[in-house]
Formats: structure tokens, sequence, C-alpha cells
């Protein structure tokens, strides 16, 4: 479920609280796969590493980790600047979450992966449906090359978002879901997007006008911002709902338009809010905002 804005608040969550820097003393894999299967060579290549940076691209977490082998008056250990740069890779999939909390805090049963850090804390991946992935790689360009612009970035132009769109048979919301045509997006925050175009999830991409790809643009970029000043989407309460970094939740829910509001009137026209089904995904729409068969 973490989409661009609970993986960004995610990051800023975490570098607030003083990640960076951190050496990892030692890890503890609790579910192999999460880490690539070889959980002993991943406990092995990550201890002693210092988290250098914490950045994000698309809907992965990048850590950026050197060697150390200075220490600072603190008694703090540093990095030593290229050094044997690694990266690992975090994807959250459908129901990970990062914890950064005191070591002698309480654990809750689905710690997948946990790496306790220099200052006592542990940094904690949970993931009760066991999808997300935390793997070590020298080059991440392996994996993030096929990934496609980012819809915040100075570069995410109207103009770049018509010329992914043009002659596009393909209806709007799984181009829009598509990675590798804009990366970041997911269920929620194209639901929320198409609602505030007022443009129906199955129209044909390549049939917007230029009005309509300037209001799509302005849109996509509205609504993850949105999400992201709101610490994200916390959806329900169960094991697999989003959660800050320290265990609060986010509040983007109460922002929310359309989504999961299925048979509540519509914020802008007051007509019932309607769940379809495209591309075998749950969608949400006005019918009367966004009518079908608009070309």
């Amino acid at each position: 479920m973490p989409e661009l804005p609970e993986v960004q608040t995610t990051i800023d969550r975490l570098i607030a609280a003083g990640l960076i820097g951190e050496r990892i003393v030692s890890a503890e894999v609790g579910w192999p796969r999460t880490v690539g299967g070889d959980w002993r060579a991943f406990e092995a290549a990550i201890r002693g590493l210092v988290i250098c940076t914490l950045t994000r691209r698309g809907k992965y977490l990048l850590f950026e980790l050197q060697r150390a082998e200075r220490a600072d008056a603190d008694g703090r250990t540093r990095p030593t600047d290229g050094a044997g740069v690694l990266w690992a890779i975090c994807h959250l999939r459908m129901s990970g979450r990062l914890h950064l909390l005191d070591g002698a805090a309480p654990r809750e049963g689905h710690e997948r992966l946990v790496l306790l850090l220099e200052s006592g804390r542990e940094l904690r991946f949970v993931d009760p449906r066991k999808f997300g992935r935390f793997v070590m790689h020298r080059d991440p360009a392996s994996v993030l090359d096929v990934l496609g612009p980012e819809p915040l970035a100075d570069g995410f132009t109207g103009e770049v978002l018509a010329a992914a769109l043009e002659g596009r048979r393909r209806a709007l919301k799984p181009l829009l879901l598509d990675q590798t045509v804009i990366a970041g997006l997911g269920n929620i925050y194209v639901d929320e997007a198409l609602f505030v175009a007022h443009l129906h999830p199955l129209r044909p991409a390549g049939s917007l006008s230029a009005e309509e790809v300037v209001a799509l643009h302005a849109a996509i970029r509205r609504v993850l911002r949105t999400g992201i000043a709101n610490l994200g989407a916390s959806l329900g309460y169960g094991r697999t709902n989003f959660r800050l970094p320290d265990g609060g939740s986010g509040h983007n829910r109460e922002a929310l338009q359309v989504f999961r509001r299925t048979g509540r009137p519509c914020p802008d026209c007051g007509a019932p809010i309607q769940r379809i089904m495209v591309a075998q995904r749950s969608t949400h729409i006005c019918p009367h905002c966004q009518p079908a068969g608009q070309e």
C-alpha cells in the first residue's frame, strides 16, 4: 500500500530522528526472502556499515552505506568517504514499514529484519505479509533505471506527461499505475488525481486534450504534495496499516476525496461515490464529475 507520499514521509521522519550517521552494529534477519534469500551473506555484508544518506526513487528507499573507519570526539564512528559504497534498496510493498525505536522497545512479531545501531536504537523492517524487500546492491541502477520520471521533480512537466500519454490506447488508470511511465503512483493517489482532474479511469490515455493533460499534471502533483504534508495515509487499524517510524499514524486519510469513500457524497457535486473495478483494482470515482465515455 505505501506509495510515494508514505515512502517520502518515512524517509523524512527517519532523517529527522537522526538515522543518518548511525553505524549498523549487526543485523537480525527474521525472513530470508526479505533480504534476497542469503541471510548469512546479508548479515555479514551490512555489519559495521554507516548509513550516509537516505533518499527515494519512486516507491523505493535507498540507503547509501559505507565502511566506518574513523571516530569523532563524541565516540560515534563516521564513514570514510568513498570507501566501498554499498546500497540497501528497500521496497515496502503491501504492508512493509520501517520503525526506528529504542532497542528495549518490545517487538511486535512481524519484524522481518532488524538492524541494531550503535546508538542502541534499532531500525526494524516490519512486514506482516512478507512481500517487502530490503536488499543490498553495488549498483542501484540495475533496479532503478526502468522507472519513469519522478512526478514531483522539476523535470516532470506537462510536456513530459503529454509525451507519455500521446498515442496510447491504454486506459488512464493502469497507465498511471505503471512504474515505467511515472514512478511512485499507486491505487490511492491515482484515484485521487483522476478525480481532481475530472477524468474517468477508463478513458484512453491518448484521447486527452491539451487542457486535460495540464489538469491531470497539476492534479498528480497536488494530491502527492497533500499526502506528504499530511504524513501519508493510514487507512485502518490492522496490522498492515501504514505507520510512521515512531509508530504514529499519518492523517491523509481525512483529506482523501474519493478513495474508499464508496456511497459517500462527492465533495464537489454531492453524487454518491462509486466503486468499480479497473484492471483488477478497486477504483473509486464520482460518476457525475468523471463520466464514462469521455472523449
